[in-house]
């Protein structure tokens, strides 16, 4: 046995409402990033409503959302988030979100390693059926993150958000339990 929550560049922690808002609204300020998280248009929120958001959000959630902060292992510095909605437990399957709030992070492993220890706590101690999520077309490196924990593309609903003067697909990926045992990938 091992710390479930703990992968090879990170580990998951519960995050108190306070110290979450105030990344929330430090991250908030990067409007790439927001753009990469939300169909929302960009807008600057304050620390005040993220903790009465994140306070209201995470009481009201119970079992259905779970929602951890992402810190590193080394130095502990807390970088992101990721969670589940609308977890359908009857049916054993989930949707997934993750989002690293520290740039200089990005595209250095952090956020498939979250993703993979978020899936072994799904499919390992929860023993969901399957993990879904959905992307961006134009983030090709959630894109490749996801597939290298195991994600598969499963469809996709075109032209569904406008940015910039384009119109974008929303991709939908997944991974059953089977898929991520044969894989191999739970060793992470």
């Amino acid at each position: 046995m091992r710390d479930l929550l703990r992968g090879e560049l990170v580990h998951l922690t519960a995050e108190n409402p306070e110290v979450m808002a105030t990344n929330f609204t430090r991250w908030n300020q990067n409007t790439e990033w927001v753009r990469l998280l939300d169909t929302e248009p960009s807008r600057l929120i304050s620390e005040k409503k993220w903790k009465e958001w994140l306070d209201k959000d995470l009481e009201k959630g119970g079992t259905n959302e779970v929602f951890f902060g992402i810190r590193r292992l080394e130095g502990d510095a807390l970088i992101g988030f990721i969670g589940w909605f609308n977890l359908y437990q009857q049916h054993g399957d989930t949707l997934i979100a993750i989002a690293l709030g520290e740039r200089q992070y990005w595209g250095n492993g952090y956020g498939t390693d979250a993703m993979r220890v978020m899936l072994r706590y799904a499919f390992m101690e929860l023993n969901l059926r399957k993990v879904g999520l959905l992307v961006f077309e134009y983030n090709p490196r959630a894109i490749r993150s996801y597939e290298k924990a195991g994600f598969v593309h499963e469809g996709r609903v075109r032209g569904a958000m406008q940015r910039d003067g384009k119109r974008w697909d929303f991709l939908y990926m997944g991974i059953l339990r089977d898929e991520w045992m044969a894989n191999g990938i739970m060793t992470s």
